[in-house]
């Protein structure tokens, strides 16, 4: 369809409705300056919804998206004993979905009746090949697969320790390698399952004490990116979803301490709640893609996209809002 054609088809859908509209509102609208600019939104609302649309079909290899059924699935979850994790295995739990926690801390709560702990160590290719013998022996084979564990250490290259730097990267990149090789094979072999990857807005864009951060959730981008044309053109599997979750800010009890001292906070903060509803929303709903949070934020994958100027402008301004949260946290004794 041209532009032409969506410009005509969006004049006649707003002669339709406004015939329907008062005479006196009518005459309002009959301005031609009004009903061009009537016109040029709803081609511009017609152009969003086909997007929408080919996004989908192109995520999801074209096909129908099956009814969901929790009864059906067998969720494995890499970091569910705190934060978005343990959120996610709540929200998981209520919907009766059947989830195993992988876990290198114990859960320090009591674990609802369809979740279960295996302790595991997820940067490690032995422990985490062992553990998921154990699961495909306990609980047989899982259909989703969700890479949630993740850490993150401030400081500057030159400050932050070695071994914290070590410790970001195999967290946050490695350990998918490792879980992907145990649990995507049986769902291609079924031609049936979901990976989700916690990636961040750092996905995006790098500023200055967040670096191997931000060098950890690009790589998980990355390997989203791959994975998914692997599963599509190699193995050539078409009902295997993969999803990528980038989530801002979330609440930490650090953020909270400096929204208590009264600081001037001006960027937007989200609860796992938020973070969680967008994960279990991908998996019930079939879809695979790309979601950023909070959902204004959805044009930062464009960044890289921005002349050079405009993207150091851009990351100048993180850079400095970080160097301030380091000074509030200095003034509140964090």
């Amino acid at each position: 369809m041209s532009a032409q054609d969506l410009s005509q088809l969006a004049l006649d859908t707003a002669h339709s409705v406004l015939a329907k509209l008062p005479p006196s509102v009518q005459r309002a609208l009959l301005d031609s300056y009004v009903q061009k600019a009537l016109g040029a939104l709803v081609a511009l609302q017609l152009v969003k919804g086909l997007n929408s649309y080919l996004s989908k079909r192109s995520q999801n290899n074209g096909q129908r998206i099956s009814k969901w059924s929790p009864q059906k699935e067998l969720v494995v979850l890499t970091g569910g004993c705190s934060g978005i994790g343990k959120q996610i295995m709540e929200d998981l739990s209520r919907m009766n979905v059947k989830t195993i926690i992988l876990d290198l801390n114990e859960p320090n709560f009591s674990l609802p009746p369809n979740v279960f702990f295996y302790a595991a160590d997820v940067t490690s290719r032995a422990v985490v090949r062992d553990v998921a013998g154990q699961i495909r022996k306990d609980h047989g084979y899982p259909t989703i697969l969700i890479n949630n564990a993740g850490v993150g250490f401030p400081g500057t290259i030159l400050d932050e320790p070695d071994e914290k730097i070590r410790l970001t990267m195999e967290v946050n990149t490695l350990s998918h390698f490792w879980t992907v090789k145990e649990f995507l094979p049986s769902m291609i072999q079924r031609d049936h399952g979901h990976i989700i990857t916690l990636a961040s807005m750092a996905s995006f864009v790098s500023f200055g004490e967040t670096v191997d951060y931000a060098c950890s959730k690009a790589s998980a981008l990355a390997f989203h990116e791959g994975l998914t044309q692997e599963i599509r053109h190699w193995y050539g599997s078409k009902k295997v979803r993969t999803s990528v979750i980038h989530p801002s800010w979330v609440r930490t009890p650090m953020i909270d301490a400096i929204l208590k001292a009264g600081k001037h906070w001006t960027q937007p903060v989200m609860g796992p709640e938020e973070v969680s509803s967008a994960v279990t929303k991908q998996l019930v709903s079939g879809n695979g893609g790309q979601i950023v949070l909070p959902r204004s934020h959805g044009l930062a994958s464009l960044v890289r996209g921005l002349p050079n100027w405009l993207q150091e402008r851009v990351r100048d301004n993180a850079s400095k809002h970080f160097v301030k949260l380091r000074q509030l946290e200095k003034e509140i004794g964090l």
